[in-house]
């Protein structure tokens, strides 16, 4: 439940270990905060995560497991979180950039990207919106992206991904209308991260510190959807409306 000061107290990350989640929890009232909970796949990623956020003395902080392949198990690790007490934000962090050139030269690749930006975001989701459903208040914070606006040729497997989750969180948080509980989507540009730090750096490429600020401003005024930064959504409000021919010659 938010604090009388309308802060959050808990919060669950799905996918424990990304630095723009990680940012984001640091970005909150870090004294405000006393539960919360990283879940990925066991590793050394995970515990360092635990341990920054234990060194800013940021309250019961814990890693549980999770595995956003493994869909049958969702429903029970979510159940599990929720019923240690009510939780205020959750963050669907978790995602594979992949490789275009491998997915389209071994479309097992493709279809392992599929299953965990899509799949897997879908089945937590659900899980998710139900859970905050019932306990009438909280919002779920889904990290998409600008790849999933138009796909292009570089990287189309992976904004397809991108394109699918982004359509099922705005109608899940249609679907969440009036319950008290609701759904931001983060749509950033190139943020630098571990995840991205082998490939040239495009236009307005931001930090995981400045997509935090952007999300925590977003909760506070109950937005729906944001862009990061903030201008790229006229950008590709821009690059959406070019005709093929000119949008396909544009530089990768």
């Amino acid at each position: 439940m938010l604090d009388a000061l309308g802060e959050p107290q808990s919060v669950l990350v799905l996918g424990g270990t990304s630095e723009i989640a990680l940012a984001t929890i640091k970005e909150m009232p870090r004294h405000r905060l006393s539960r919360v909970l990283l879940a990925g796949r066991p590793s050394e990623s995970l515990d360092s995560a635990v341990a920054q956020l234990q060194a800013l003395n940021i309250a019961g902080v814990e890693a549980i497991e999770f595995d956003a392949k493994n869909t049958e198990t969702h429903g029970g690790i979510i159940d599990a979180a929720f019923d240690g007490s009510d939780i205020d934000i959750v963050i669907l962090a978790f995602g594979l950039l992949g490789d275009q050139m491998t997915a389209e030269e071994d479309p097992s690749h493709a279809v392992e990207i599929a299953t965990v930006n899509y799949t897997g975001s879908v089945s937590a989701g659900l899980h998710v919106a139900r859970r905050l459903k019932n306990q009438g208040h909280g919002a779920l914070v889904v990290l998409s992206s600008v790849a999933g606006d138009r796909a292009r040729r570089t990287n189309f497997v992976y904004g397809s991904t991108k394109a699918g989750l982004d359509a099922f969180a705005q109608g899940l948080d249609a679907a969440l209308a009036g319950t008290g509980a609701h759904v931001l989507i983060v749509r950033p540009g190139f943020v630098r991260t571990r995840m991205t730090s082998h490939l040239p750096e495009a236009p307005m490429t931001t930090n995981p510190e400045d997509v935090a600020k952007i999300i925590v401003t977003a909760l506070k005024k109950g937005k729906s959807t944001v862009y990061a930064p903030g201008p790229l959504r006229f950008v590709m409000a821009g690059l959406k409306a070019l005709p093929k021919p000119i949008f396909r010659k544009l530089p990768n």
